[in-house]
């Protein structure tokens, strides 16, 4: 109990600094990397950049660019985040494999060697199983309760050790679902911004300025496509993890329905 609200308390401080820090590498990437002087002509910042510099080019993205940087950044944290966490909690080894030995100990009736089991392969689908097989001895030694009433009880503890077991394992997912729909629209508030500038360089009199129509055309076209990216990872990422985490609920829903009927077959 205690090693699992260390990783909560570790998560929630996690989760707490990663979009400002997000924010200040990306800050920092953005001026002294993308808009330093040798990215453009002239070793100026202030023209146009080099034919063929990829960094220079993004600078001219604008303001917005650090912005959706920080976003990718951010993505990038949870979903390393996540990887270890969940594939921590999936246990050690295949959960398939631990759900059907579990069900031939307790077809075996030899709930210690389940509970052993356990503690052997650890991870979010045993910590639910122990938790029901500990109380499952229980009840056994138990005269005052009826059957039913054990059965719920099992059932309960289950259910009440899931609940436990879940927010860990969806911590910063809705971060991951919001991103995906903020990266694009802060996209597109750079494509907006971007073409306006362009509507502006054509406005002028005369002939129009052409460097800063083809800048405004470059802000909204980078805008856009690193917007887009960067919403469409977040969304790759929030569905991968997603899947996984169902498949763990699914193998703890298995190896509880299977202690619970166990109870119901020998008691």
């Amino acid at each position: 109990m205690k090693s699992k609200k260390s990783r909560l308390k570790f998560q929630n401080t996690f989760s707490a600094f990663v979009i400002p820090i997000s924010l200040v590498i990306a800050l920092l990437v953005f001026y002294f990397i993308m808009g330093a002087p040798s990215n453009f002509q002239g070793n100026n910042s202030a023209n146009a950049p080099i034919p063929g510099n990829f960094l220079g080019l993004i600078y001219r993205g604008g303001i917005i660019v650090p912005i959706i940087m920080m976003l990718l950044l951010t993505v990038l944290s949870f979903s390393i985040e996540r990887f270890f966490t969940i594939n921590k909690a999936g246990g050690k080894g295949s959960a398939v494999d631990f759900v059907e030995s579990i069900k031939e100990f307790l077809a075996e009736n030899n709930i210690a060697g389940a509970i052993a089991e356990c503690d052997n392969f650890q991870g979010s689908i045993a910590n639910v199983s122990k938790a029901a097989l500990i109380k499952y001895t229980l009840l056994e030694k138990d005269t005052t309760m009826t059957k039913d009433q054990k059965l719920l009880e099992i059932q309960k503890n289950i259910e009440e050790a899931t609940s436990l077991e879940l927010p860990s394992l969806e911590q910063n997912l809705p971060a991951l679902a919001t991103i995906s729909s903020i990266a694009t629209m802060m996209g597109l508030l750079g494509t907006v911004l971007g073409m306006i500038r362009s509507f502006a360089a054509m406005a002028n009199a005369g002939a129009p300025d052409s460097v800063a129509l083809s800048t405004g055309i470059s802000e909204a076209l980078i805008n856009t496509a690193f917007g887009i990216g960067t919403g469409a990872l977040a969304v790759v990422m929030y569905n991968f993890f997603t899947t996984k985490i169902d498949k763990l609920t699914y193998s703890i829903d298995e190896a509880g329905y299977s202690i619970v009927q166990t109870f119901a077959a020998k008691h």
